[in-house]
């Protein structure tokens, strides 16, 4: 079989106190070792820590689907409090919202804590890359990517980004039959 082609997945982590030094991120490291546990490509992760502020997330997300990313997952600022800007801003750098993301990852975390209703998880396209918004929690980012990335492969397909593989021993992805 040949070797799925390279992809590159941009994490973008918002976090004030991350970004200070005052905590390690824990949030933007299990992004990616759950992605590399779903995804057979090679992956280059564009991997930052922003602080709160609309315009440089706004930036760094910007960047990310520039410089062609095909998924950019970001983590933090999803609640209901005042610097919880995140949806805001993909929002803002969107072409397309994708409210099923959202809502499948809310049903998801309902199972777990009545304060899913609280969160904001949303997903759009920026370009050729998708945006998706994950909750801040370790143990929250894996249930919800398990719930969503079986859809996250063939939506790539759809906006023009590289053909992600997903390893089929972990998780399947859905493309229908042609």
């Amino acid at each position: 079989m040949d070797t799925p082609q390279p992809i590159k997945i941009g994490i973008l982590v918002s976090s004030d106190r991350a970004f200070k030094g005052e905590y390690e991120d824990i949030s933007g490291i299990a992004i990616k070792e759950v992605l590399s546990e779903f995804i057979k490509n090679p992956c280059e992760f564009d991997y930052r820590i922003i602080s709160d502020d609309f315009a440089p997330l706004q930036e760094a997300m910007r960047q990310m689907c520039e410089s062609h990313c095909d998924l950019v997952v970001t983590t933090g600022g999803t609640g209901p409090a005042p610097r919880d800007i995140i949806p805001e801003v993909t929002q803002s750098v969107c072409e397309k919202m994708l409210p099923g993301f959202g809502e499948l990852m809310r049903q998801v975390s309902l199972k777990y804590v009545p304060t899913a209703i609280l969160s904001r998880q949303s997903a759009g396209i920026c370009g050729k890359s998708l945006i998706l918004n994950l909750p801040g929690k370790p143990k929250s980012i894996r249930e919800c990517l398990e719930a969503v990335f079986p859809a996250i492969p063939y939506c790539v397909d759809l906006i023009g980004g590289s053909y992600i593989v997903a390893n089929e021993e972990v998780i399947k992805a859905f493309r229908p039959k042609s």
